[in-house]
């Protein structure tokens, strides 16, 4: 390290918007609504507002997985939040989400309207609502939450951590990025050795501990977040290898992911989904 790249800490932290990164016009140290703007509502009564990164993958996963089994009141419209240009800081999200992040599903079968936030919170919301997909024995559920709360403990270590620094920040540092990478591999360490022993996270029975775990982890490995495989030597960790690949197979896991995703092959977006005919 360099006398120049010293960072001395200020006595009183000053916010710089301009130093940020890729994310530095998004980003800021308050909160609430900047702008007017309703939320759209379809003819469904789930109405997701998203965007097709991995938080929100979560969710239209577990929406198609629904659908997969015939719960057809599961039908949903997916409204794309484009987070890059601050679509999260209009007022109606930030009255459904006042923390400004994606995903937030408001569920207008209720009266008033219920809205949920955090894509863990989406989850068992969700799983509860059509019983499916989270055990109802105690000793099953609370092995399946717990993986559950381990995804949404561990994340931001991948994502605002690691992905962060190697991925997005607008200089690399080797602190940050060794600090986090050995997190990471520590984090699918854990995961590789749970699925050792056991087809999904939880056991036999594939459930949203996978659905969740599988958007980050599993995007991981296979090889479609960060760009960072080789660089974190994902080969081997061959359980989470399995794991990720048999649930990427998945016909409904398929169709999620392609939800509000607005970047890659055209073939695999689907910026706003209202039907099961988008998917043509």
């Amino acid at each position: 390290m360099t006398e120049q790249s010293i960072y001395t800490p200020p006595k009183v932290w000053q916010w710089d918007s301009e130093n940020g990164g890729r994310f530095s016009k998004i980003n800021r140290p308050i909160a609430g609504a900047t702008h007017e703007k309703d939320l759209s509502i379809g003819e469904h009564s789930l109405q997701l507002y998203s965007l097709g990164t991995p938080n929100g993958v979560k969710v239209t996963v577990l929406l198609e997985e629904l659908l997969e089994l015939g719960k057809t009141e599961a039908e949903y419209d997916a409204w794309l939040v484009n987070i890059g240009e601050g679509d999260q800081f209009g007022s109606g999200f930030v009255s459904a989400n006042p923390n400004s992040k994606i995903p937030v599903l408001v569920d207008h079968s209720t009266a008033p309207p219920t809205r949920i936030f955090e894509s863990g919170a989406i989850l068992v919301y969700l799983a509860e609502k059509f019983g499916a997909f989270l055990p109802k024995d105690p000793i099953p559920r609370a092995e399946c939450m717990s993986w559950l709360f381990w995804n949404i403990g561990s994340i931001p270590f991948l994502g605002g951590g690691f992905g962060h620094f190697y991925a997005y920040a607008p200089e690399k540092f080797e602190y940050p990025i060794n600090r986090y990478a050995m997190e990471v591999k520590r984090q699918l360490d854990v995961l590789d050795q749970n699925l050792a022993s056991r087809q999904f996270m939880c056991g036999d029975e594939y459930t949203i501990a996978d659905m969740a775990n599988h958007a980050w982890y599993g995007s991981l490995v296979l090889g479609s977040l960060y760009e960072a495989q080789e660089f974190l030597d994902v080969s081997s960790y061959k359980n989470v290898i399995r794991w990720a690949q048999e649930i990427q197979d998945r016909p409904a896991v398929q169709r999620g992911l392609r939800v509000n995703r607005v970047w890659g092959p055209e073939e695999k977006q689907l910026p706003e989904r209202h039907s099961a005919k988008d998917f043509a």
